[in-house]
C-alpha cells in the first residue's frame, strides 16, 4: 500500500502552487522546480503504484496464507510482527518488506543513494 498523499492530492497542490508563481520573484525558479519535483512525483506513482500495489497484495496473500484486501492484509502483518509470531528469520518476511521499501523509493525518492546502491546490487 501507498502512503498518503494520494497523487491526486500532491498534484492539486502542485496546480494550485503553478497558479500562484509570480514569475517576476525571486524564488520563481525554486517554486517551479518543486512545483516539477511533484509532478514527477505523481507522475511515477500513476506509473509504478498499481503494479507496485498489485505484487504488495500477492505477497502478503502468500505470506500471511489469507485473502483481504491489502489493507487489511497489512494490519493483520503488523499484529503477526507485533506479537513475535513473524520475524525477519523468516525469510519470506524479509523478502516481503525489502520489495515493498523499494518499490516505494521508486515512486518516493528514486535518487536516494542507497536505493540506487541496491538496485545496483540487486542486478549483479
Amino acid at each position: 500500500m501507498q502512503d498518503q498523499p494520494s497523487p491526486s492530492a500532491i498534484l492539486g497542490l502542485a496546480i494550485a502552487q503553478l497558479n500562484a508563481i509570480d514569475p517576476q520573484g525571486g524564488r520563481a525558479k525554486f517554486e517551479m522546480r518543486m512545483v516539477a519535483a511533484a509532478m514527477q512525483l505523481v507522475q511515477r506513482a500513476l506509473d509504478l503504484a498499481p503494479g507496485a500495489e498489485a505484487a504488495e497484495h500477492q505477497r502478503l496473500t502468500a505470506l500471511l496464507n489469507a485473502e483481504g484486501d491489502t489493507e487489511s492484509l497489512n494490519r493483520r502483518l503488523c499484529v503477526l510482527i507485533r506479537d513475535g509470531q513473524l520475524t525477519l528469520a523468516d525469510a519470506s518476511l524479509a523478502a516481503h518488506l525489502r520489495a515493498t521499501t523499494m518499490e516505494k523509493l521508486a515512486v518516493d525518492q528514486p535518487t536516494y543513494a542507497s536505493y540506487r546502491r541496491a538496485l545496483e546490487r540487486s542486478k549483479g
